[in-house]
């Protein structure tokens, strides 16, 4: 689970500052301010993450690939080059790190949570980014550091240091080592340099996991469908557009997932979650995925809106319940230590229902797995106060702890944006209200009551 993230001339950011993520972390903020660059830089890194060209610093993407950002120099705060991209994330680590140094068997260090931190610039030559080096972080259990290790470059080549464990060359290798491998780790060739630098190998892969499982849900999601197709394959998550979201329920319902939900005493079946969340929702009474046929790979959603209603396709009832559908299965499908970034998944539905999807997000962040917490986090970007308005009530009621949410203010001033951490109390109270967060509404009160003062004037004149 990502614990903190921060982003540096990237896009409109000219420095984010430190984010706290939370499990439930929600970004408020005015259209185009910039909200979404954070959730696309991620996506940027996973995708580099699972590139197959080690000598890419960072993966810009294009129209296959789960985010294209254009160019490097396109991402780049004010396009100035003579700054670079820099960002630096923290995560908690799902078991204990073991780190063993390789000369002294008796010197080990664990570590529960790691951050890190990367810098990447522009090549003068082919204008593509490279890295500049970046630093890892391990902390142990009381939150302090541990372990310590920075690549940097210098005139000519690059160095790599470390506190907390000495490093010892392998004698006759004393060359320089090479330039990263993407923006995170270094080659086999460089580390082999040392007799006791193996370690990094595990600091790359758990950085290759925490990336690995980031989902993306964004604002604009399939239409929904007659016929879905599906021939057993099991999908990562439900797809930028929740295209995949049948696929997932029925993949889900395949493998017997079970989940315990707060307050409901036995375990429910995957698909008997959903129908009861749906229903929560107050959008319908019933949900079902059924075969069109024995025998054949094309299955229908059925539902009723009412307890005495016929039983109709998802195509046939209101717009909501297809484009709320793939949210809810997302953010129960994801695995443990998953963290799920959702784009409005409040659109298209009534202002009561948006309320409800607060509790129901609170309810897949707590829900237990084969009798386990799944660690799962949720970072929503939002428009709605309804949403807000539920989650304050949860704080209060103590539904949800006020550690467990995080909840950001993101504006655009002149030409750089700037977040804000709304500061919520344990009694659900928000105590630095941005100016105009909703709109100016004091001002609409006022206007309409000085027109209907002026009306009346009029009728009586």
């Amino acid at each position: 689970m990502l614990t903190s993230l921060q982003l540096k001339n990237f896009k409109s950011w000219a420095n984010t500052g430190p984010i706290r993520l939370a499990p439930l972390t929600v970004i408020f903020g005015g259209n185009s301010a910039g909200k979404s660059s954070l959730g696309h830089l991620l996506l940027a890194l996973k995708q580099t993450v699972l590139s197959a060209d080690r000598k890419r610093s960072l993966n810009l993407g294009d129209s296959t690939t789960l985010i294209d950002l254009g160019t490097f120099i396109d991402c780049l705060h004010n396009h100035d080059v003579n700054l670079p991209l820099g960002f630096e994330i923290g995560w908690d680590l799902p078991k204990t790190l073991l780190v063993r140094n390789a000369l002294n068997s008796s010197k080990r260090i664990f570590g529960n949570a790691m951050n890190l931190r990367s810098s990447i610039g522009v090549d003068g030559n082919t204008a593509q980014p490279e890295t500049l080096g970046f630093r890892y972080l391990l902390f142990d259990r009381h939150n302090k550091v541990a372990l310590e290790t920075e690549v940097t470059k210098n005139r000519r080549s690059f160095d790599l240091t470390a506190k907390g464990i000495k490093l010892v060359r392998w004698p006759g290798r004393g060359w320089p080592i090479e330039a990263p491998e993407k923006f995170y780790r270094l080659s086999e060739a460089s580390l082999a340099r040392y007799q006791n630098a193996g370690f990094l190998r595990e600091f790359a892969l758990a950085t290759e996991a925490v990336l690995r499982a980031i989902a993306y849900l964004g604002p604009l999601r399939d239409p929904p469908r007659r016929i879905y197709q599906w021939s057993g394959d099991t999908p990562e998550d439900v797809g930028q557009r929740g295209e995949y979201a049948t696929a997932a329920l029925l993949s889900a319902e395949r493998e017997g997932r079970r989940l315990k939900l707060p307050k409901v005493r036995k375990l429910q079946g995957f698909s008997e979650v959903i129908a009861s969340q749906l229903q929560r929702l107050g959008i319908i009474k019933s949900f079902s995925v059924s075969p069109v046929a024995a025998d054949r790979k094309e299955y229908e959603v059925l539902l009723r809106t009412t307890h005495q209603g016929t039983e109709v396709k998802i195509t046939d009832v209101g717009v909501g319940v297809s484009q709320v559908l793939p949210a809810l299965v997302q953010a129960f499908y994801c695995p443990a230590n998953s963290t799920v970034w959702m784009e409005q998944p409040e659109i298209h539905l009534h202002p009561q229902v948006q309320a409800e999807l607060a509790d129901v997000f609170i309810t897949a962040i707590q829900a237990r797995e084969n009798s386990e917490p799944r660690n799962v986090q949720l970072v929503i970007e939002s428009h709605s106060e309804h949403f807000l308005n539920r989650l304050q009530r949860r704080v209060a009621d103590e539904t949800i702890k006020a550690e467990d949410v995080a909840i950001y203010f993101a504006r655009l001033d002149s030409n750089e944006t700037k977040i804000e951490p709304l500061r919520i109390n344990d009694f659900g109270d928000i105590e630095n209200w941005p100016e105009n967060f909703f709109g100016d509404e004091m001002a609409d009160l006022t206007a309409r009551a000085v027109a209907a003062a002026e009306r009346l004037g009029k009728m009586k004149s």
